[in-house]
């Protein structure tokens, strides 16, 4: 039986108004009111003036339009933010001239720049395995080569990989290997709740910091918010854990719902490494239901791979370090794993460079595949260049299927999502919801072949705004078990037609239609 200290370190979290005091709803609702209120101004105090004042809002109303126009911004983004000034002039280029500037974000993006730049070469790709993709023709390497423009991500094949296809595998899993620790354990979590899950794991990791193993916890900071206390590290800290939130929330003056952690990165010892979607709560096991049948998947690596994975983290740790450590996490012990079998490369994407790295990622694998690119997701959020890539694939003849949820966690993002089933399905694309539940897996699989998982959804806030991470795997055995799962899965879901589309209830298309204008703001 688990001590209950274990389990809930800190009183459980009130919900109350203050997650509501860090939402982008409320950011809008006050602009919205701010608008309001210059209008009734104009008319009440300014009223001889507003011939005038009309004039100067229409030319700086399109001297916004045509910056737009000339900015590095995603086409679609800039249509909403046309909207916005069209509706709101001066409010709408007040909230564009934030989300641009990142306020408070500063020091952060300075930072995180300085550290990947330095460490490009921290984890060295072996030139043989170059040599062997570049020979298939498979196009790997070049994957691989525009990745690392950005990055370090080394392609590897001294690695053993296992498939897990429900979050309850990958949590058993992940305490057998915790147990195993000798050097150090490395936890990153976009989501971290006290609970039996959280508490099991807890468990283990009081243990070996008793034992004298470095451990360390990272957590993004809307956890802050939402699920933990502020002084959540502190408690860690007094059981030898050591611990931080990354990038604390503050009042509604941050911009805090761009740049958030959304990784899930689990390193012990450099020789093993879990990735996927699963976070530390006990909905992503099914110990509590939330949403119906909570579908998650995860892979395990072990091998020069989880090398990887101990450096994305190590990168994120050290931002706000003075003193930032890698190369002794890094070195070479000469790991074998058992059972090394095809090539793994982990990557991460970062919203402070200029590259999309999640995107292109998926965006490769559609438009290089031969017979079928299947896909899980959570959400469906679209650009223009990933729905053209969805519907090219699709009308070249490959077979691209997605499962998307049958029951959704956020209703206006599943309303989002139904608004591109219809371009979509007219061009080909076969789309499915879990009707058991909710999907929060993040899955490309394609050809027996190719395959991703990691924690990049196919939404905006995963593709421009999030820290993300994934696992591309290129012959792994496990490739088999990915596409094994996605067919049972398929079983449990309903096929969205053009039929079913036409009968959706009106209240979605609507919503969905007017939530379109703004989708690159959700």
């Amino acid at each position: 039986m688990h001590d209950e200290k274990i389990f809930r370190l800190a009183k459980p979290k009130k919900k109350g108004l203050l997650p509501l005091l860090f939402s982008r709803f409320l950011f809008v609702v006050l602009l919205l009111l701010l608008n309001i209120c210059k209008i009734i101004i104009v008319h009440r105090w300014l009223n001889e003036y507003i011939s005038s004042f009309s004039f100067i809002t229409a030319v700086f109303t399109l001297f916004m339009v045509l910056y737009l126009f000339n900015c590095n911004m995603n086409a679609t983004a800039k249509l909403t933010w046309m909207l916005i000034i069209a509706l709101l002039p001066l409010p709408g280029a007040v909230f564009l001239c934030f989300t641009q500037s990142d306020i408070l974000h500063g020091v952060i993006k300075k930072r995180a720049n300085k550290l990947i730049d330095s460490t490009k070469q921290a984890v060295i790709q072996p030139e043989d395995v170059i040599r062997q993709v570049k020979a298939d023709g498979s196009g790997v390497a070049s994957l691989v080569q525009y990745l690392n423009k950005g990055g370090c991500f080394p392609l590897f094949n001294n690695t053993d990989t296992t498939y897990f296809p429900i979050g309850e595998k990958k949590f058993a899993a992940m305490l057998e290997e915790l147990k195993k620790a000798e050097k150090y354990i490395f936890m990153e979590y976009f989501i971290i709740e006290e609970g039996y899950m959280w508490g099991s794991i807890l468990e283990v990791l009081i243990e070996k910091a008793k034992a004298g193993i470095d451990v360390r916890v990272m957590y993004d900071g809307m956890c802050e918010v939402s699920f933990l206390p502020s002084n959540y590290a502190r408690l860690l800290e007094k059981h030898g854990i050591k611990a931080k939130a990354f990038s604390p929330i503050m009042p509604v003056v941050s911009s805090h719902y761009n740049y958030r952690d959304h990784r899930k990165i689990l390193v012990i010892d450099g020789k093993t490494a879990f990735n996927g979607g699963v976070n530390l709560s006990d909905e992503y096991i099914n110990h509590i239901e939330r949403f119906g049948h909570w579908k998650d998947t995860a892979v395990m690596v072990k091998g020069d791979a989880a090398k990887s994975f101990a450096l994305l983290f190590l990168q994120m740790w050290n931002i706000d370090e003075k003193a930032p450590e890698f190369l002794t996490y890094l070195e070479d012990d000469g790991y074998c794993p058992e059972h090394p079998n095809g090539y793994v490369m982990p990557f991460g994407d970062s919203p402070l460079d200029e590259y999309r790295v999640g995107e292109t990622v998926y965006m490769d694998i559609l438009n290089r595949a031969d017979r079928y690119v299947h896909i899980m997701t959570p959400y469906l959020i679209l650009d223009e260049e990933m729905e053209a890539a969805l519907k090219y694939a699709a009308l070249r003849g490959v077979d691209v299927k997605l499962i998307l949820p049958g029951i959704p966690d956020k209703k206006a993002v599943y309303t989002l999502a139904k608004s591109h089933y219809l371009t979509l399905v007219n061009a080909g694309v076969k789309i499915y919801e879990y009707t058991p539940g909710f999907v929060h897996a993040k899955v490309f699989v394609s050809d027996d072949k190719k395959a991703v998982v990691g924690t990049i959804n196919l939404d905006y806030r995963s593709f421009y705004h999030h820290f993300e991470c994934g696992t591309f795997l290129y012959r792994t055995d496990c490739i088999a078990d990915i596409e094994c799962d996605f067919q049972n899965t398929l079983e449990k879901c309903r096929h969205v037609t053009t039929t079913s589309i036409r009968n959706e209830k009106k209240s979605y298309k609507l919503i969905g239609s007017l939530l379109k204008f703004i989708a690159p703001l959700l």
